[in-house]
């Protein structure tokens, strides 16, 4: 989700060979709408996801034939979601698990539909602090979904936003809790035994003494896209990077993602679909798409 001065907390098939274990195993094919993106980004569905209002983040469900995203009104942050019906994507709802008086975005969505999303919703009663937390629901049989879980393992008295999972359950996500380098870090909890284990910051390979948020993890967490805010080497005020992990576990320095991806502008939110063939991100109040064969290491 947005951060910064802004908002605070906003692989075609011929690659499969070489993602090997990045996709999703059992994924069913999406419906995506035409026309597809190759080497230049696109606005995903426009008027039904990019309209005229801030809409950010993407998530498929498991069958491909929903789309969640976040869109911005009347003050708050909303996930809406639109469904493949036939071939054509329906106009977007609010998701049924939004509170209303309080804010709900950056969801993710796991392999058996488990949806996690962040939210400024108390805990409980006796909270009182107006931060923002790592939050999931469970899908039933009937279609509805179970009460939201919070994740208190992974939260913490400061905010906590935008989640990515790898396949065995590590939980990717960003803070600004006590001990970042910068304003906002990406931090992540392994998930070991069933259980989240004490977060942990991925370090200077990867956070700056600027901003960093927005991860996203491949499955297999051999890659991490993320948003970084005023480096250096920056096209905008925000702009995606990638690390790479080195043979021996750590994050290798991470690096720009080039003009394809990056503008004068601020992008963030990025998402790789779970059939691994397109990368979506946010930017211009929008949601983009384009083809994941165009990501760096490929080049």
């Amino acid at each position: 989700m947005f951060s910064g001065s802004a908002v605070t907390g906003i692989l075609m098939i011929a690659v499969t060979m070489v993602l090997g274990g990045c996709g999703r195993e059992g994924q069913r094919p999406i419906g995506y709408p035409a026309p597809m993106p190759d080497s230049v980004a696109m606005r995903f569905l426009p008027g039904v996801v990019s309209d005229d209002s801030l809409d950010f983040n993407s998530a498929f469900s498991p069958d491909g034939k929903r789309f969640y995203f976040s869109r911005s009104g009347k003050g708050k942050w909303i996930i809406y979601v639109t469904e493949e019906q036939n071939g054509t994507w329906t106009q977007p709802a609010p998701a049924p698990f939004n509170e209303p008086q309080y804010s709900q975005a950056d969801p993710f969505i796991t392999a058996d539909g488990t949806l996690y999303y962040i939210s400024n919703r108390p805990r409980d009663l006796a909270d009182s602090i107006p931060d923002y937390d790592i939050w999931r629901v469970r899908p039933r049989a009937d279609g509805s979904w179970t009460s939201p879980e919070n994740l208190l393992a992974v939260n913490s008295d400061s905010t906590e936003y935008y989640v990515s999972l790898s396949a065995n359950g590590n939980l990717y996500f960003a803070s600004n809790r006590n001990g970042t380098l910068g304003s906002h870090d990406i931090y992540v909890s392994h998930y070991a035994n069933g259980k989240y284990t004490t977060p942990e910051n991925l370090g200077q390979a990867v956070n700056s003494d600027k901003m960093e948020h927005d991860p996203m993890v491949s499955q297999d967490e051999k890659y991490l896209i993320f948003t970084s805010v005023d480096r250096a080497d920056s096209f905008g005020s925000g702009d995606l990077y990638y690390s790479v992990r080195n043979a021996n576990g750590t994050w290798a320095q991470a690096e720009n993602m080039g003009s394809k991806f990056n503008t004068d502008t601020y992008e963030y939110c990025s998402y790789l679909t779970p059939d691994n063939r397109y990368l979506f991100f946010s930017a211009d109040y929008d949601v983009k798409w384009i083809s994941a064969q165009q990501l760096p290491w490929f080049k």
